[in-house]
């Protein structure tokens, strides 16, 4: 590929990841060689030699460069960080366990060039991926689909690359916290999405668990559909119309057959059924609430506690 003058800013997000670093650093020189380019890794809050190495590399290359948070921010945050330093005409957004692989970035970038606002990037399942990992991926994909307004293909992720204008964009969004998958699905613009088979992991092990990737998919749920609150409502309305129906029959049994026998099992079931659909209902209104509370407080999405920019 024959580079232009445009600038490529990477942005890596990364935690705990002192193996992965230098290799990474390696293989994206040797795609960016002859590039006008600059790297940004947000370090968020690695507990292990992660920033050392950072610090290492932008001596030795002074066009690399490293955000370091006070603490664990998450992945979103760390993105919205890049974003807000990222200098770029274009901008790519990868992991940093070299499972996204840097070889992909020249054709996002000649996609781009075509006129392209945003090109994405959709996972296929390699024959080394885990079940697990399918199946909390496929889980979390069909969650968001069904109960949010917005749509995410299977297999995509945030290695991405958007035009600086969508940064300028990105910048004003203010919600916390903010759900980039589903952000870039609302905002529209020119899109184009290329497959790739994700690289083995060679080191560490992945942040995702299904405990995570579930709170993830509610985040991303509650950011983009009342959905659930609707769900919410229709299933007070059934329990309500069985209960009706099952006062009607109890009234029957009582005055024409007067044959009821007095009892607490079908009482403490119907109770209990009743009770848990409830507490449902009240968990799904405290999760729009928590969030409409973290809101309230305006708090910031990060806090750096060094930088190299």
């Amino acid at each position: 590929m024959i580079w232009g003058n445009e600038k490529v800013s990477v942005l890596i997000p990364i935690k705990n990841e002192e193996g992965n670093v230098s290799r990474l650093v390696t293989t994206l020189l040797a795609v960016l060689e002859n590039s006008n380019y600059e790297i940004i890794f947000i370090d968020d809050g690695s507990t292990d030699n992660t920033l050392h190495h950072l610090k290492s590399l932008h001596t030795q290359n002074e066009k690399i460069h490293y955000l370091s948070f006070s603490r664990n921010f998450g992945h979103q945050s760390a993105l919205r960080a890049g974003y807000h330093y990222a200098s770029g005409d274009c901008v790519i957004c990868m992991d940093g366990d070299l499972q996204h692989p840097p070889q992909l970035i020249p054709q996002m970038v000649e996609k781009w060039r075509e006129g392209y606002d945003i090109v994405n990037t959709i996972r296929k399942d390699g024959a080394t991926t885990g079940f697990i990992k399918k199946l909390t991926s496929s889980f979390f994909y069909t969650l968001m689909n069904r109960l949010s307004d917005i749509k995410i293909e299977k297999g995509s992720a945030d290695f991405r690359l958007v035009d600086k204008h969508i940064v300028e964009v990105i910048r004003n969004f203010q919600e916390s916290p903010i759900f980039f998958r589903g952000i870039i699905s609302w905002l529209g613009f020119k899109q184009y999405a290329i497959e790739y088979i994700p690289d083995e992991r060679t080191w560490g092990k992945t942040k995702y668990s299904f405990t995570r990737m579930l709170k993830f998919a509610v985040s991303g749920i509650t950011s983009f559909s009342i959905k659930p609150l609707r769900l919410s409502a229709f299933t007070g309305l059934v329990v309500a119309l069985f209960a009706f129906l099952y006062g009607l029959y109890a009234i029957y049994m009582k005055i024409f057959q007067n044959n009821t026998i007095p009892g607490w099992t079908s009482t403490l079931i119907v109770i209990s059924f009743i009770g848990g659909i409830q507490l449902i209902m009240i968990g799904i209104l405290g999760e729009y609430i928590g969030k409409l509370f973290i809101e309230s407080k305006r708090r910031p999405d990060y806090i750096i506690r060094e930088k190299s920019l």
